[in-house]
């Protein structure tokens, strides 16, 4: 059985007497431990599948299948339930706590989460050992992106979904974090799962999800992806 099945999803929007369809019944299937791209323009409905995915979002018609459950029956506890131990999300713009340090910002949800890892342990596996007490605007870029992976990874997800996690970040710094991913997928094998709109990130993944004005227009399987480092773009 496949971790994620998505059946015929559909997810349409109202504007004034004009009917908008941001996800046009959508199918794929996604392993658990693969590393998938969802690629697209703006406004191709990847951030719209991302959301459904991660139980911010409701489809309008469809399944979405996870570990066998069908999100489309879950109350809103069971949905808080998933949210909180299934799903970790990492977002384009961090969303750190300001007043809050490094450590306290990853382990911020430590009383909501079963099982959490240890949080000095997983800031030493992310290269932020020495930066646990600073504030995120003692941080660069790469630092406060990598604190909100630490952050996602704490709750100890099956499933890491990144909103273009690498779209506020110069080129070496974008590296580095998708290099982290990568390593996050092979070494922990969580499924990771990142929207972006730049096509030469291709050849790192297992699976790329190709979509268009809401449709999955394409799906390609990568039996060898090459390493983040070997890649340029």
């Amino acid at each position: 059985m496949a971790l994620i099945e998505i059946k015929n999803l559909t997810r349409e929007f109202t504007n004034g007497d004009k009917l908008f369809r941001a996800l046009d019944n959508a199918n794929l299937t996604i392993d658990n431990g693969e590393f998938v791209l969802l690629l697209g323009d703006s406004g191709a409905g990847k951030s719209t599948l991302l959301n459904i995915l991660g139980g911010l979002d409701s489809a309008t018609s469809g399944n979405l299948y996870v570990a066998g459950r069908d999100l489309s029956l879950m109350n809103e506890r069971e949905l808080n339930k998933y949210r909180r131990e299934t799903i970790g999300f990492v977002f384009q713009f961090y969303n750190l706590i300001s007043a809050l340090t490094v450590i306290e910002n990853v382990e911020i949800v430590k009383n909501m989460t079963k099982a959490p890892l240890k949080g000095d342990e997983l800031l030493e596996y992310l290269g932020l050992a020495e930066r646990k007490n600073h504030f995120p605007s003692q941080l660069s870029g790469g630092q406060q992106q990598r604190c909100a992976i630490a952050r996602a990874l704490y709750k100890n997800p099956d499933i890491l979904l990144c909103d273009e996690p690498t779209g506020a970040l110069d080129y070496e710094n974008s590296k580095n974090i998708l290099a982290l991913l990568q390593k996050i997928n092979r070494e922990n094998k969580k499924t990771i799962i990142i929207v972006t709109h730049n096509n030469a990130l291709d050849p790192i993944a297992t699976k790329i999800v190709r979509m268009k004005s809401g449709k999955i227009t394409d799906i390609k399987i990568n039996e060898n992806p090459v390493n983040v480092e070997e890649l340029e773009w």
